[in-house]
């Protein structure tokens, strides 16, 4: 029993030192396997999966919480070409267990702000020939990008073709649709839809009402406008 107790115990210690400081840091040996892999950034101890590294692009003081997936490409060891696949700026956080699974192109701007558990794609299963699972045909690519400032809130995910503007605010559990989505657009609903945006002459469309001008994504339902077209 006190062997046992002894042993969970030293367990539980190395644990939790290497949540303290087994993250990825800018100049180690993992970081070094990246395209760019900025001053002050960090990938939190434990990461889920990540590969494709000489093919991502991380700016200067971003972070990525624990048990993140980031990849560029199916699996590891391939070629992916002369570009970089995934590019995330400055001052990001990528909230714990998020998604951002590249195959041509993913771009965030810098400030980016995500919840957790996002998922970010440029890549979707098709589905149109009846006679093959839809697992084994083929998938089709489409760039995602995601403009600096953007709130995306936990448990949303962005699929392949979406553009997003300047300081969106994507809500929580919404799926963002392909399409353009306008500077200052606020993203709600499955499929998501613009129910809010902010236009240099008449402000925010509908108004923002009490506490709104500072949560402008608490209150998602009155006036919506047009959805994007996709």
């Amino acid at each position: 029993m006190r062997v046992s107790r002894l042993l969970s115990w030293t367990l539980r210690a190395l644990w939790s030192w290497a949540r303290r400081n087994a993250d990825v840091r800018a100049g180690s040996r993992a970081a070094r396997r990246f395209a760019a892999y900025g001053p002050g950034t960090s990938i939190a101890f434990p990461p889920a999966t990540v590969f494709g590294e000489p093919w991502i692009e991380l700016g200067a003081h971003t972070l990525l919480g624990a048990d993140i997936t980031l990849t560029a490409g199916m699996v590891p060891g391939l070629d992916l070409g002369p570009h970089p696949l995934i590019r995330i700026g400055d001052g990001c956080t990528i909230g714990r267990g998020s998604h951002v699974v590249a195959h041509r192109s993913i771009e965030l701007g810098d400030d980016v702000f995500t919840g957790p558990y996002v998922y970010i794609t440029d890549q979707n299963h098709v589905y149109a020939d009846t006679d093959v699972p839809v697992g084994r045909q083929w998938p089709a690519d489409d760039p995602v990008r995601i403009g600096s400032g953007t709130w995306i809130g936990a448990n949303a995910v962005v699929l392949p073709g979406a553009r997003l503007g300047r300081n969106c605010v994507v809500a929580a559990s919404s799926v963002v649709r392909p399409g353009d989505y306008p500077d200052y657009s606020v993203i709600a609903g499955v499929p998501g839809r613009i129910v809010r945006r902010y236009d240099p002459e008449a402000g925010w469309v509908p108004p923002l009402r009490g506490g709104e001008a500072a949560h402008p994504s608490r209150t998602l339902d009155g006036g919506s406008v047009a959805p994007p077209e996709v």
